[in-house]
């Protein structure tokens, strides 16, 4: 890799994690859109998702708080009301496309209930393509379950060798790989549990990078949280979730690494602003990388229920995503107050 291809790599990460902003995952596959559009009643077509995800794209003031949006493969292809690809609309409001590129868990062959995400095949030409259409980061999630005997090591190392092959194949193609491992909250175990999988897992995945020769600088880790399971007898509070989480990724995440955002991994929208701004009240800027947020649901989910509700609310589901940007962007700093709500409401 040559330095010029290196540095570019390193400026895409650096915009993606500017302070005070974050980056929308925008990129829910078509069958998991449908499922969220049956839910608040509105059916699930090309033109449906178009316009809800233009929407969140367009809405006034958000670029200050949104640095970027993960988009999926027709998203990617789509355009604006008025013509204007994606991508462009983004790009000239300072944002970053990017692009959702695995194709998804699927069973893991010897090992009952856990999962491998697949879509190496053909992902050098994809990325190619990509590439020309103005993405300029990539996102690759796996899974990882918590049971009594899982998650296997069988399991973590072929997801970890299939981010670092995937996170190879994006840099070369000069674009950034978001990496997401991401340990779910599903089950009832309890914190000390998902943190000693969190550490675990983690340090197979940085392993496996460094033997593809994955340049770190130019790499983001999309990390869940170190959180109690949702069925646990008792949840940890926000400032055990803080500490645990930080302190994990301090022990397990090189100094050399670009950046790391946090999924919310099925968090409500307020509890994942708590947790963010506990974090970095508590990390100031005493970690070796840059900390924000990169949500799905717990930035979209407001949006969603009132667009749903009455398709012509345009303007009050785009107020409602715009908030909770800016929420966001606030704990992003550890400046977040649970009276902002209120305030607000």
């Amino acid at each position: 890799m040559t330095h010029k291809h290196a540095q570019a790599l390193i400026q895409t990460v650096q915009t993606l994690t500017e302070p005070g902003k974050g980056i929308l995952a925008l990129d829910e596959s078509n069958a998991t859109c449908t499922t969220r559009f049956q839910a608040v009643g509105v059916p699930s077509t090309p033109e449906t998702r178009r316009l809800y995800r233009e929407l969140l794209m367009t809405a006034p003031g958000s670029e200050r708080h949104i640095s970027g949006a993960i988009l999926y493969d027709e998203t990617l292809r789509q355009a604006t009301s008025e013509g204007v690809p994606f991508p462009e609309f983004l790009s000239s409001r300072g944002q970053v496309p990017g692009i959702k590129v695995d194709t998804g868990a699927k069973d893991l062959a010897n090992a009952p209930g856990e999962k491998v995400t697949e879509g190496l095949d053909g992902l050098r030409d994809r990325l190619a393509e990509y590439h020309g259409m103005g993405a300029r980061f990539a996102k690759w999630r796996a899974v990882i379950t918590i049971g009594d005997e899982l998650p296997s090591q069988l399991c973590c190392e072929a997801n970890a060798h299939a981010m670092a092959r995937y996170a190879a194949l994006c840099q070369e193609a000069g674009i950034v790989p978001i990496i997401e491992p991401e340990v779910l909250i599903d089950g009832a175990h309890d914190i000390d549990r998902c943190e000693a999988v969190t550490e675990h897992n983690l340090r197979i995945v940085f392993r496996e990078l460094q033997l593809h020769r994955v340049l770190l600088e130019g790499a983001i880790l999309k990390t869940s949280m170190v959180i109690s399971g949702l069925r646990a007898a008792t949840r940890a509070g926000v400032q055990e979730v803080a500490e645990r989480t930080v302190h994990t990724l301090q022990r397990s995440v090189p100094a050399a690494l670009g950046g790391v955002v946090f999924l919310s991994g099925g968090q409500g929208a307020v509890e994942a602003t708590r947790h963010l701004n506990g974090m970095q009240q508590l990390a100031g800027n005493r970690t070796p990388w840059p900390m924000t947020f990169s949500y799905a649901r717990a930035l979209q989910q407001p949006a969603l229920e009132i667009w749903g509700a009455n398709q012509e609310s345009v303007v009050e589901a785009q107020q409602a995503f715009a908030f909770r940007a800016h929420m966001n962007a606030l704990a992003s700093r550890g400046e977040y107050r649970d009276t902002m709500e209120k305030e607000v409401a």
